[in-house]
């Protein structure tokens, strides 16, 4: 019997026995190293790996062991996901999903190819990107652009249940993730720049059927929230309804607060952990209340839920009233390290607006906010008894005027860090974090909601921030404990890849020029570089096949960062300001659609 199919067994055996046969599943995947179970890694977000067969004395000998083209030529955002003896990998629109036999060097088991409405691209604000697949319990959930989420026979491909999960006739569609969590599925919906009502929801994974459906502004009752129980830097909210009353009128139907981000999961305290999208508009003066800022909520918060009933246990709003596009929608991060001689279990999430937040992932409590990028100014820090930020008049696009033009702001909508994620190494301690290091100019002007078109409101231009190495990207190793930068190495563009670590003190990342970079763990030194076919703003992967360790990666240039070469724009300020930023990436890379797999060959 092959042994996939056996684990598919093994795994249907254990739902007879149990209701949270899903969760089981992906828990004994994750606890063998061979896989690469989740995209993040493993429930708790660390992208780390136990393996360590490649080492700082061997890496610089990788090569090629073989590569597979997907045949779509846009942004390849998010990994493959290795179970066995097969791995299962995807694309952006028309989202295919390939298993790959790594018995046979990559042959196609079987393929994936879902008959789309293609007027979803034109309602996808940044690439036609997809973060990829989970696999859990046998089946290969895949949330397609056109809203569609789809359950998958991972031994044959074969659609099991579909079900909708959003409307792109009104600017909505998916490009996050899905993530199994007991017999659940979770995926969250994309379209901020639509006036789209930002939401988490929750389906059966066996027959799709919706179990909760948390929404990111609103009523109380509809956002799951319980002011007298649900915490707020430790204490419960008390006030009612905040998510409508910190809106003028009706601004919270269509106030963004999207979910196209990460989620994680921490299987001991039973909590689910995510971050919502920025306001709708961009146009901060649309979003006052009686003409005075106003908070947006729960629009830029983090959220830790009740995976079985979707009920909020604790909320973070890390930019109220955001003027600047920082999403905070990037991953939570848990791990537990020692905080001023206490061990604690925390939560870090390296945001959009340039801060690194570090919190008690119990109840919510702030333990630590400092800058991950110098350049930061649009605020000089966070108060730590209101977890809110210490603006900067002079960069506020709201204190300037409506279609004034406010110059200098460090971060750029892109932010110090996007979606890309970093990893957690347990043997140093450290996180490892690509960041960009790009600042912007933005001029706010008056939008109307129109179903399905752009509800921005704004123009912005994008530059490498000034006084630095030149680049416009970082790579940086993060005491989260201290809040401090341990060590920072440029680079020129952006860095968009998702980062992993190792036990073999080697960790891994790629650059929009197409380079698959490995470096030392403990400062930072490149020990390996090699070009791939395009540029990567996919997340690094390490698995064991038969004994031995390999890397694999997709490259394909595209994303926010890469739009205009992926979308053909010239414009300066076009791509909601990247392409300005990264006019000269053509210089370096162009379209493509590879998986590239490395070994360290046998002696």
């Amino acid at each position: 019997m092959k042994p996939f199919l056996r684990s598919l067994l093994v795994t249907a055996a254990m739902c007879a026995a149990t209701t949270a046969y899903a969760n089981d599943s992906v828990l004994k995947n994750q606890k063998d190293p061979n896989n690469w179970a989740l995209q993040l890694g493993d429930y708790a977000g660390q992208r780390y790996s136990t393996l360590n067969q490649i080492t700082r004395d061997n890496v610089k000998d990788l090569r090629v062991a073989w590569s597979f083209s997907t045949g779509v030529l846009r942004g390849h955002e998010g990994g493959p996901i290795v179970i066995g003896d097969t791995m299962f990998i995807h694309t952006p629109f028309p989202n295919t999903v390939y298993a790959l036999d790594l018995n046979d060097r990559g042959r196609v088991k079987w393929k994936y190819e879902p008959k789309q409405d293609a007027a979803a691209i034109p309602v996808m604000c940044c690439d036609t990107v997809n973060r990829g697949v989970a696999v859990a319990d046998g089946k290969v959930f895949l949330a397609q652009a056109d809203n569609n989420l789809v359950a998958l026979d991972a031994e044959n491909g074969k659609v099991l249940w579909k079900t909708s999960n959003g409307d792109i006739s009104k600017g909505e569609t998916m490009t996050a993730a899905p993530l199994v969590v007991k017999d659940k599925v979770l995926v969250g919906i994309s379209g901020g720049e639509f006036g789209v009502r930002g939401h988490l929801t929750a389906y059966d994974i066996n027959t799709g059927k919706m179990a909760w459906r948390a929404m990111s502004t609103g009523p109380d009752k509809d956002v799951m929230i319980d002011p007298s129980k649900t915490l707020m830097l430790g204490k419960p909210i008390g006030e009612a309804d905040l998510g409508v009353k910190t809106w003028p009128n009706d601004g919270w139907k269509l106030g963004g607060g999207t979910t196209w981000g990460w989620t994680t999961y921490d299987p001991e305290l039973d909590l689910i952990y995510y971050g919502t999208g920025n306001p709708g508009t961009w146009n901060p003066t649309q979003r006052t209340k009686d003409g005075k800022p106003a908070d947006n909520k729960w629009s830029m918060t983090i959220f830790a839920r009740d995976p079985d009933t979707g009920e909020a246990k604790w909320v973070y709003q890390k930019t109220p009233f955001d003027e600047w596009d920082y999403d905070g929608v990037n991953e939570n991060i848990l791990a537990d390290i020692n905080i001023d001689g206490k061990q604690r279990k925390v939560l870090v999430n390296f945001d959009r607006n340039g801060f690194a937040y570090t919190i008690d992932r119990t109840n919510g409590e702030l333990l630590k906010a400092a800058k991950f990028d110098p350049k930061v100014n649009w605020a000089t820090g966070v108060d730590m008894k209101t977890g809110r930020p210490q603006t900067v008049e002079k960069f506020s696009t709201f204190a300037n005027g409506e279609d004034t033009n406010s110059q200098g702001i460090c971060p750029a909508a892109l932010g110090s860090k996007d979606q890309q994620p970093a990893s957690f190494s347990p043997q140093t301690g450290l996180f490892y974090v690509p960041t960009n290091h790009i600042c912007m100019d933005y001029e706010p002007f008056e939008v109307s909601y129109s179903a399905g078109q752009p509800y921005v409101g704004a123009t912005l231009s994008m530059y490498p921030a000034p006084e630095s190495h030149g680049g416009m990207g970082n790579f940086i190793a993060y005491d989260a404990a201290a809040g401090k930068i341990v060590w920072s190495k440029p680079e020129q563009f952006a860095v968009w890849s998702g980062a992993l670590t190792t036990a073999g003190g080697v960790g891994f990342y790629g650059t929009l020029e197409g380079y698959l970079k490995a470096f030392d763990l403990k400062d930072g030194k490149e020990l390996y570089s090699f070009k791939t076919p395009s540029g990567i703003i996919g997340n690094v992967n390490t698995y064991q096949h038969k004994g031995k360790q390999y890397v694999a990666v997709l490259s394909g240039i595209g994303g926010w960062a890469g739009i205009g070469l992926a979308a053909g724009l010239t414009n300066s300020t076009d791509g909601l300001g990247a392409v300005g930023a990264h006019s000269s990436l053509g210089d370096y890379t162009q379209l493509g659609g590879v998986l590239t797999v490395f070994e360290v060959p046998s002696k």
